[in-house]
C-alpha cells in the first residue's frame, strides 16, 4: 500500500505539472523508486458513473476502483503510473518510448480497445480520452489536457467510445459533410406527419452527426437543434398555429443545451420530433376512427412501396368494399387518392429544396415510372413537377 500510494504522488506532480517546482526529473524518479518516464496520458472514465454510485457506500466505490486498477495491470503490456483526477475517471501516464514513433498512435488506440474489452469482462464499461505524446515530462501535463478536452465533457458517456485529441484537427474537414440526402427524407416525411419515420430517422441523423463531428459536443448540440427549427418552420407553413411552436420550440432548445447527457439528449429530440410531427398529422387526418387512423398511419410507413388498395384493407382487418366506404364517409376522398395525394405531397419538399431530378424524387417517393408520377403530379397540382420547381424558385 505504501508503494502504490508513493507512486500515486508521483504521477499526482506529473498530471499537474508541479513537479517543476519540487526537483528535476530524475531526481524526483529516484526519490519515488519510478523507473518510468511517462510520455502520454490516457483517461479512462467509467460510463454512467454517476447514476451508478448514486447512494452506493464508500467501500463499493472503492472495491470498483481496485478492480478496475488490478485488470490494467494485467492487461497493459507498456510500464505505466495510475492516479484517479475525479470520481469515476482514472489517469494512465504510459510510458512508450520501447514502440516505434511511427507506430505510436496506431499502437495506442489498439491498447484503448484492448482496455475496454478488459473491462467489460469485469462488467465495469468505460470510455477512453487520448492525449497526444510528449517526450519531455514536463509537458505530460499537455496531454493530460488534450485528453480531457477529447472527451468532450463526458457528453457522450456511455457509449463505450475512444476519443484522441487529434480528432478535433479533422473538424475543418468534416464540416463540409452536409448529410443532404438524410435531412431531406427527414424534412419531408414531417411534412406529410409521418411519426414513426421522423423519430426513426432523427435517431439515425444523430448518429451520424455525432461520428462526422467526431463526438464534438457543442457542434452536435447545434447541428441536432437547427434541425429541430427547420422541422418547426415545416410546421408553420403546415398550417399549425405558431403560439404553441414558438413557445414550446424555445423552450426544448433552452432545455437541450442544458442537457448534459447524449442519452438524455437523444430521448428528448425524439419526443420533440415526434411532437411537431403529430401536429402535422393532426391537420391531414383530424377525427378520424382508429381503424381509418390505422390506415393512414400504414400507408406513410409505405409510402415508397407498391400497395395496393387490398393490402391497406387487409392490414386493418376490413374487407375491400367496407374499407373504401369507411375511409371515404369520414376523409372525403378514396383510399388510392389520399395514398397517391401523400406521395405528391412528399414530393412537394424534394422540388422546393433539393436539385434532385424528377426521376430521382419520383423513386423517393415511391414511383419507378416518372411519367406516371408526372401526370399524378399534374392531377392534383395542376402543373407538371419541372413546372411547379420553376415557379417555386421564382418566389425566392
Amino acid at each position: 500500500m505504501v508503494e502504490e500510494l508513493t507512486q500515486i504522488s508521483f504521477a499526482q506532480l506529473l498530471l499537474s505539472g508541479t513537479f517543476v517546482h519540487v526537483a528535476p526529473f530524475e531526481v524526483l524518479q529516484e526519490k519515488y523508486s519510478a523507473n518510468i518516464q511517462p510520455n502520454v496520458v490516457v483517461l479512462v472514465s467509467m460510463d454512467r458513473y454517476p447514476d451508478l454510485a448514486d447512494g452506493k457506500p464508500v467501500e463499493w466505490k472503492i472495491n470498483v476502483g481496485r478492480r478496475l486498477v488490478e485488470e490494467l495491470d494485467i492487461l497493459l503490456p507498456v510500464p505505466f503510473l495510475w492516479a484517479w483526477t475525479e470520481e469515476g475517471v482514472l489517469a494512465l501516464l504510459l510510458d512508450f518510448h520501447e514502440v516505434p514513433a511511427h507506430d505510436r498512435k496506431r499502437e495506442i488506440l489498439l491498447l484503448a480497445e484492448e482496455i475496454q474489452k478488459g473491462s467489460d469482462q469485469i462488467g465495469i464499461h468505460v470510455s477512453i480520452g487520448i492525449g497526444n505524446f510528449y517526450d519531455d515530462p514536463v509537458s505530460l501535463i499537455c496531454s493530460f489536457e488534450e485528453a480531457k478536452k477529447s472527451m468532450s465533457g463526458r457528453f457522450f458517456q456511455g457509449n463505450k467510445l475512444i476519443f484522441h485529441t487529434d480528432m478535433r484537427k479533422n473538424m475543418v474537414e468534416s464540416l463540409k459533410i452536409p448529410l443532404t440526402k438524410e435531412k431531406s427524407e427527414l424534412f419531408s416525411i414531417v411534412r406529410i406527419g409521418h411519426t414513426e419515420g421522423v423519430v426513426t430517422q432523427m435517431k439515425g441523423i444523430m448518429e451520424r452527426v455525432a461520428k462526422i463531428y467526431s463526438y464534438n459536443e457543442e457542434v452536435f448540440k447545434s447541428e441536432v437543434i437547427d434541425l429541430l427549427m427547420m422541422m418547426s418552420r415545416i410546421d408553420l407553413e403546415a398550417g399549425v398555429s405558431p403560439v404553441s411552436i414558438l413557445t414550446n420550440t424555445a423552450n426544448v432548445i433552452q432545455d437541450l443545451y442544458h442537457t448534459i447527457r447524449y442519452d438524455k439528449f437523444v430521448m428528448k429530440v425524439c419526443k420533440y420530433a415526434e411532437w411537431l410531427t403529430e401536429q402535422v398529422e393532426n391537420i391531414h387526418i383530424g377525427d378520424v376512427s382508429p381503424n381509418i387512423k390505422q390506415a393512414i398511419r400504414y400507408m406513410k410507413e409505405n409510402h415508397q412501396k407498391d400497395v395496393s388498395l387490398e393490402d391497406i384493407a387487409h392490414y386493418c382487418h376490413l374487407s375491400r368494399y367496407h374499407f373504401s366506404h369507411l375511409f371515404k364517409k369520414e376523409v372525403g376522398t378514396s383510399v388510392m387518392d389520399f395514398f397517391n395525394k401523400l406521395r405528391i405531397d412528399k414530393s412537394l419538399f424534394y422540388l422546393e429544396k433539393t436539385d434532385s431530378s424528377v426521376q430521382e424524387i419520383a423513386n423517393q417517393v415511391g414511383f419507378q415510372d416518372s411519367n406516371y408520377f408526372s401526370r399524378l403530379f399534374k392531377k392534383y397540382i395542376h402543373s407538371s413537377p419541372t413546372e411547379y420547381r420553376r415557379l417555386m424558385s421564382n418566389r425566392f
